[in-house]
């Protein structure tokens, strides 16, 4: 059986993490600066780098209102062909999909994100399906978690999972968020005013899914964690709520973790134990 890395993350940043070629570890004019050179990928590390979960800072990070970049898009690239996550600014919400970095803005408009582009948080890896399962009737996001909890109970549910749901929903309600400019609010703050929802009926595209073990508190968010694209690539967000008669549901089971993190001297001065669960409840459902 494959090892989970950094289960037991109790000290959360006292574990040795993985470095970020692109992190601010020493500025040359301001800029970061990036390794030039990597080493070769063995067949059997590229194997192993398939069943990581790689994450970019913290989502307690990113909602006490951390959100400088730290890695490039076209890094997060290496590190997997799904994912979630956003960009500098809290500019939009991210979607990757079969090796796309998308952004959804908060005018409602959907890019692919320049490589050049900064990524404060993300969860990505490489997607490969260890099986699917079709799923009908469901009127809300929770009798969608109902159902893709039974996946996490069948397989094992200390593993991470990322899902890959096709299908034409009958209802999608999803947010973005206007790009900030410093200094910072806290997230649930900026999305009092700058957030932004969009309400579509009858719209063919493909749900991607987060799913993180109980132990992950402190460094994201127990459950599911959901975002959307549209076919065309022209509407997503992250998913408030949906509807929909009949989707396919791939997931990939993964074991592994991997984290990176930055030097840099404001997010070292983050109170990162801090408990901020009910700010990560509300910017994740708009509940209180």
């Amino acid at each position: 059986m494959k090892k989970i890395l950094a289960i037991l993350l109790a000290a959360a940043l006292a574990v040795p993490l993985a470095a970020c070629s692109s992190q601010q570890s020493e500025k040359n004019g301001g800029q970061a600066e990036t390794k030039s050179e990597q080493p070769e990928n063995t067949g059997a590390q590229a194997e192993t780098d398939r069943e990581t979960i790689y994450q970019v800072a913290l989502l307690q990070s990113l909602t006490q209102g951390y959100y400088d970049g730290i890695i490039k898009v076209s890094e997060l690239r290496q590190h997997g062909d799904i994912g979630i996550g956003t960009f500098e600014g809290v500019n939009g919400e991210m979607i990757v999909l079969d090796g796309t970095v998308y952004q959804a803005l908060g005018d409602g408009t959907v890019q692919t994100a320049a490589d050049d582009e900064t990524v404060p948080f993300s969860n990505v890896t490489f997607f490969d399906k260890d099986g699917s399962t079709e799923l009908s009737n469901i009127n809300d996001v929770n009798a969608l978690k109902e159902k893709l909890n039974e996946i996490v109970e069948q397989n094992g549910k200390n593993l991470f999972y990322f899902v890959k749901m096709s299908g034409t929903f009958e209802k999608m309600n999803v947010r973005s968020e206007l790009k900030q400019e410093k200094p910072y609010k806290t997230l649930d703050k900026a999305l009092e005013t700058d957030q932004r929802e969009f309400n579509y009926d009858n719209i063919a595209g493909t749900v991607v899914a987060l799913y993180c073990p109980d132990y992950m508190n402190g460094l994201n968010t127990p459950g599911w964690h959901f975002h959307f694209i549209s076919d065309d690539k022209t509407k997503g967000g992250h998913l408030l709520d949906l509807q929909f008669a009949k989707a396919t549901a791939e997931y990939d089971a993964t074991p592994e973790f991997d984290m990176c993190l930055t030097d840099n001297g404001d997010f070292q001065k983050m109170e990162l134990s801090k408990d901020v669960s009910g700010a990560i409840k509300k910017v994740e459902t708009n509940e209180e």
